[in-house]
């Protein structure tokens, strides 16, 4: 009998160990992706002078913004990586950026008005959703028990 606990737990520490390598990794590419994420975004700035302001801000702002969605994704690692386990609430700030990058970039092209109504209820959706994460979030019962 206890040496199938034991068992249990050397794979336990096994797969905890191989999980923290492999999130180390990526916390490494993540940080990779941000650093040329910022040095695409100082790169566009030649577009200033290269081209008509309009297009030269739409690219800047998209590409900084895809930084922005990039620092969510690490939070979420992180928070994985400290806690051992992913917080809703980063995963859903994650995607929020993201769609409001699109919305960003829906100024700068024609699209129809059934995909700004989807991208709107979108965004209501997930705002809904991250309010109650917070509310009726695991922390939040504890500190009411």
């Amino acid at each position: 009998m206890w040496k199938a606990d034991v068992v249990d737990l050397n794979l336990t520490r096994f797969y905890e160990m191989s999980t923290r390598v492999v999130l180390s990794f990526l916390i490494l590419s993540i940080l990779l992706a941000i650093v040329a994420g910022v040095g695409c975004t100082v790169y566009d700035l030649r577009l200033i002078f290269q081209t008509d302001f309009h297009a030269a801000f739409k690219t800047i702002m998209v590409d900084m913004l895809t930084v922005l969605a990039i620092i969510e994704v690490l939070r979420t690692a992180l928070a994985y990586f400290s806690e051992g386990r992913v917080k809703v609430t980063y995963i859903i700030d994650t995607v929020i950026v993201t769609v409001l990058t699109e919305v960003m970039a829906f100024w700068y092209k024609s699209i129809r008005w059934e995909e700004v109504a989807m991208t709107i209820s979108l965004v209501i959706s997930l705002s809904l959703v991250r309010v109650m994460a917070v509310r009726y979030s695991p922390a939040a019962i504890r500190k009411e028990l």
